[in-house]
C-alpha cells in the first residue's frame, strides 16, 4: 500500500485566521470597554484563544495594538490617488479610520503608553508611522521633516477632536482640515 505524505502544518489555526480574530476581537473590546480597561486576557477570551497565542506574537498589549492599528491602515488610497485632489482624499480617509468603532480609541490609548515607553514608541514609529513616511515622501515629494510635520497635524488633529468631544470630526472640518494641510504643501 502506498503512502502519501504532505508537509504537515503548524498546530493550531492557521497563522492568517488567529490573526483576523484577534484584531476582530481587539476592535469590539477597544469600542465596549476602551483601551485603559481592555485587557490581553479579555481580548483573549473575546477572540476565543488562550491568551498565550496572543503574547507569542506580540510581546505586549502595546505591541499588540500597534499590530491591529498596522491592520487597520493597511491600505490608504494613494496608488489611484489624484494629484488635483491633493491630500483631501487621504485625509477623509484617515479620518474615516480614526473614527471606526475602536480605532480612534486604540490610537489614543496607544499614544498615551508610549509617552513614557521608548520601546512602544520605537514599535509605534518603526511599524505604524515609518512605512506610511516613506510612502508619503516619494509621493509628495517632500522632505521627511515635512511629511512628518504633515502626519502630526493630521492625525493629533483627529485624534483631539475625537477626545475632546467623543466624536470623530465632522466632514466639512475633514475637508477644511485637508486644505489647510494643501496650502501648506503648496
Amino acid at each position: 500500500m502506498a503512502r502519501t505524505t504532505t508537509a504537515a502544518g503548524a498546530p493550531g489555526r492557521p497563522r492568517s485566521s488567529v490573526d483576523a480574530a484577534v484584531f476582530a476581537a481587539t476592535r469590539t473590546t477597544m469600542d465596549e470597554l476602551g483601551y485603559a480597561r481592555a485587557t490581553v486576557d479579555r481580548i483573549a477570551a473575546a477572540a476565543g484563544i488562550a491568551k498565550t497565542t496572543i503574547y507569542r506574537r506580540w510581546p505586549s498589549k502595546g505591541a499588540l495594538i500597534t499590530a491591529f492599528l498596522v491592520d487597520a491602515f493597511d491600505a490608504p488610497p494613494l496608488e489611484d490617488a489624484d494629484p488635483k485632489d491633493g491630500l483631501g482624499p487621504l485625509v477623509r480617509w484617515v479620518a474615516a479610520k480614526i473614527a471606526e468603532p475602536g480605532v480612534g480609541t486604540a490610537f489614543a490609548g496607544v499614544f498615551t503608553d508610549a509617552v513614557n515607553d521608548p520601546a512602544l514608541r520605537e514599535i509605534l514609529s518603526t511599524r505604524l508611522q515609518e512605512p506610511h513616511v516613506l510612502t508619503l515622501q516619494e509621493i509628495l515629494g517632500e522632505s521627511r521633516q515635512r511629511v512628518l510635520f504633515v502626519v502630526d497635524v493630521v492625525v493629533g488633529t483627529l485624534l483631539h477632536r475625537m477626545g475632546m468631544t467623543g466624536e470623530p470630526m465632522a466632514d466639512d472640518d475633514v475637508a477644511a482640515l485637508a486644505a489647510m494641510i494643501q496650502r501648506v504643501l503648496d
